[in-house]
């Protein structure tokens, strides 16, 4: 197994592709500390993980909160001694608008989720993870590289997401902390519906996204778990400062 003795923070665990890569950490054989503001879905995969045979704690979090970015990597270190790999999954979508649609509370709340929390996680996490090198991926999006009208929150936190990786991957390079993150294109999970503009039927919508993939079908929450599970493992151990475009060939 690839990720044996491992200890993993993984953070929006309770859905969609934080879930996904959640149990698939578990089974490569990992430890795990699932985080998120959903009580319920959290509590479900730690769950999942522990009825397959693995270990795992839920730690409600709201990853926009310092308190709770602390709280979170204490109890992990508290209860497994180390951590070895961080993944921040947790986001939220901005539905297609104008900018004089878009509120400016809606604004906030997209950068103090997406970006934030990264910020959070990273600053608390290094102390520990110092000690012994580990590897941090950020879910940042292919929309951070490719921009389209109407997506000006979401988008421009995205693109702060890859340079953010950037330079902590540098900052932490000498405490042999690797940094990188993963760009999806629009992928099949439950927030996908949340994107698109109010009045456009979902199907429509979604065949709109597929005509601008190039090989013509969405990302899986599984397509991200397995790229976050390569750049999770020694397997990648000269790779940093990356940002994995995971989009089917979006962003040529």
């Amino acid at each position: 197994m690839r990720l044996t003795n491992k200890v993993a923070v993984v953070t929006g665990a309770g859905s969609g592709m934080g879930r996904a890569s959640s149990l698939l950490f578990a089974r490569e054989g990992a430890r795990l500390v699932v985080a998120d503001i959903d009580a319920k879905g959290g509590a479900e995969t730690a769950a999942m993980i522990e009825k397959a045979g693995g270990q795992a704690l839920f730690v409600l979090t709201d990853v926009s909160k310092a308190a709770d970015g602390q709280n979170l990597i204490n109890a992990a270190k508290n209860k497994f001694g180390k951590i070895d790999i961080i993944l921040n999954a947790a986001g939220i979508p901005q539905q297609t608008v104008t900018i004089e649609q878009l509120e400016e509370a809606t604004w906030d709340r997209i950068y103090a989720v997406n970006v934030k929390s990264i910020f959070l996680t990273s600053k608390y996490a290094f102390p520990v993870m110092k000690a012994n090198g580990g590897s941090i991926i950020n879910i940042a999006s292919i929309s951070g590289v490719r921009p389209r009208p109407g997506n000006h929150a979401y988008a421009s936190s995205k693109a702060a997401v890859i340079m953010l990786t950037k330079i902590l991957a540098l900052e932490f390079a000498p405490s042999k902390i690797r940094v990188n993150c993963i760009n999806p294109v629009a992928t099949d999970t439950p927030m996908l519906n949340k994107f698109f503009p109010a009045g456009v039927k979902p199907e429509d919508a979604r065949k709109g996204t597929l005509g601008t993939i190039p090989l013509g079908r969405l990302a899986t929450a599984d397509d991200v778990a397995n790229a976050a599970l390569f750049l999770a493992s020694d397997e990648s151990s000269l790779i940093t400062g990356s940002a994995i475009d995971v989009d089917g060939g979006r962003g040529i």
